[in-house]
């Protein structure tokens, strides 16, 4: 997708400023002017991430899947992820207990993007502060609590990592309607009350993806 094709999505502002610069990385992110917070927004979905550098939001809709917000407190710039973990096709439920398992490397790829990404922009390890967000018991109709190891996966990983992290809202039976704000750290959380069948239409084909596509390369993490 083109920049152009990029800014004709874009709901332009009142004063019909254009929107931040983003880095190349992320023009195929939906983005858009909003009202209620009067700034640009980034909305994400299943296996996207972004990061901010400036004073936007990024937004998101959460039910079995899992987002990560991490920021470096010092120069205020961080962002958000949006994952879910295959399944294990030969046993029917998670791979998630091997170390490099199928499984918990597309959780890995999610999380190390994002964190490789903040840090070359000049965050520190040491600077980072992580809030955890989603894993809702939502595809009730499947045997494997999906949110659960979603769970499971990030709190293992940031415990592994040594990440400080700060807050979370993980687990119950809710789908989350999550807004994170990088540039402060603040991110409000609104417990939706009942699933969207979109929502959840959505997360069953993310899901039925990861487990049919081939796995993606090793991320380092600096």
């Amino acid at each position: 997708m083109d920049s152009s094709t990029t800014l004709r999505r874009l709901r332009t502002a009142p004063d019909d400023r254009p929107p931040p610069a983003t880095l190349p990385q992320f023009a195929h992110v939906s983005r858009y002017w909003d009202t209620h917070y009067q700034c640009f927004a980034a909305r994400l979905l299943p296996g996207e991430y972004y990061v901010s550098t400036t004073h936007e939001v990024i937004a998101t809709v959460l039910g079995s899947c899992v987002s990560a917000c991490i920021r470096d407190v010092r120069i205020g710039v961080g962002g958000m992820n949006h994952f879910m973990l295959p399944l294990d096709s030969s046993q029917g439920t998670s791979a998630w207990g091997a170390a490099v398992s199928a499984a918990t490397r597309y959780g890995n790829v999610a999380m190390e993007r994002l964190i490789n990404d903040i840090l070359k922009l000049g965050g520190r390890r040491e600077n980072l502060e992580l809030k955890l967000v989603g894993g809702g018991r939502v595809l009730a109709a499947m045997s494997t609590d999906i949110g659960a190891r979603n769970i499971d996966f990030v709190r293992q990983y940031v415990k592994d990592e040594g990440f400080n992290v700060v807050a979370e809202d993980l687990g119950d039976i809710h789908p989350r309607k999550v807004v994170y704000f990088p540039d402060s750290g603040k991110i409000r959380v609104k417990r939706l009350a009942a699933v969207d069948p979109s929502l959840a239409d959505r997360e069953r084909n993310y899901l039925h993806e990861l487990d049919s596509k081939p796995i993606a390369g090793e991320v380092e993490l600096f």
